[in-house]
């Protein structure tokens, strides 16, 4: 038999208030909201990519069928990773680049720090 929630819970589940206040509470917790904007930072960065490979591939007149095939995946799986929220693969996302004539990248944000080279001790012969 299916469990069934009182018409509290349901309220409570459907009321996104209720959402916001609790994770305004886990966010006071300093780990729980680290790995929050870490995980934020991250899906911001995909969904970026994804956004400028489907503008390149406006630009370029190319539909998601065409790409699908290009790419050997199925239309539907292509038209999901331009309009859901997904998380896809590095070498999905590499080959989408390849089949609109483009590259991939990756660029710092801030300066690296190099760590400074030890001194090498010279053995005199």
């Amino acid at each position: 038999m299916p469990a069934t929630e009182t018409p509290r819970e349901v309220a409570e589940m459907l009321d996104t208030g209720h959402y916001q206040h609790r994770r305004a509470r886990e966010m006071q917790d300093p780990a729980f909201k680290a790995e929050y904007l870490r995980a934020r930072a991250e899906i911001a960065q995909v969904d970026e990519v994804m956004r400028q490979l489907d503008s390149l591939r406006e630009s370029s007149g190319v539909s998601k069928a065409e790409l699908a095939r290009l790419i050997g995946r199925n239309p539907s799986t292509v038209r999901r990773l331009f309009t859901a929220e997904v998380n896809p693969e590095l070498k999905t996302i590499a080959a989408i680049a390849s089949a609109l004539g483009a590259r991939l990248e990756v660029t710092t944000e801030k300066p690296q720090r190099t760590k400074p080279r030890k001194a090498q001790a010279h053995s005199a012969v």
